[in-house]
């Protein structure tokens, strides 16, 4: 087997976000089963993770075994599985996909912390404090499951409905805008007069 039959065999970013999106059903129909019945099988069943690792790898062995006695059985070669491997390129496209995006999140962070977009850094403190409070009622496992149906359900859904949606966020921005506005006019700007009064009374004292 080639190496660049091997490398078109595994999955790569786009196909990951072909699975995502739906636009590969058979695939993201088949990621979603896998991770619902570990899902199922650890936290409904309690079931040790040792333990479904271990009954995965037995049935994958059984299986291949079956499928190669057959095979010999029915006078037919099974194939030759000894020059399977995982291509340098595949290795290598893998850790600069994961690169990249533990880099993007480091820039985001500082993007939000040092830009002067109150909205945004509002927005994301909101999120932050929202995740870690929501996080106190799961588990990883449980979290871990609902990120991957959120993964597989909400992006499709915005591709759909797009321009509804950004219609949606741009008229809720507006009115938090207005808001922000409202605010810094009525309440900011009047404590800092309010602190320069005060300044200026207490030089006029001590002078």
């Amino acid at each position: 087997m080639s190496t660049a039959s091997q490398s078109s065999s595994l999955p790569t970013s786009d196909t990951l976000k072909d699975i995502f999106l739906w636009r590969r059903k058979k695939l993201s129909v088949a990621v979603l089963s896998v991770a619902t019945v570990i899902w199922v099988l650890m936290e409904v069943y309690q079931f040790n993770f040792i333990t479904v690792i271990s009954w995965t790898a037995m049935f994958v062995v059984v299986a291949l075994f079956l499928w190669v006695n057959i095979l010999r059985l029915l006078g037919k070669e099974p194939p030759n599985m000894s020059g399977l491997e995982i291509p340098k390129e595949s290795a290598i496209e893998t850790a600069n996909c994961v690169r990249a995006w533990i880099e993007e999140g480091i820039r985001w962070v500082f993007r939000v912390s040092a830009e002067r977009d109150w909205f945004a850094f509002a927005g994301t403190v909101s999120g932050l404090w929202l995740l870690s409070y929501v996080g106190k009622f799961f588990d990883l496992l449980t979290f871990l499951y609902i990120g991957i149906i959120m993964g597989m359900t909400v992006p499709a859904l915005y591709i759909k409905y797009e321009e509804q949606i950004k219609r949606i966020w741009e008229r809720v921005k507006v009115q938090c805008r207005r808001l922000y506005d409202m605010v810094d006019e009525k309440v900011v700007k009047n404590l800092k007069n309010r602190v320069l009064k005060m300044k200026e009374v207490e030089k006029e004292k001590k002078a």
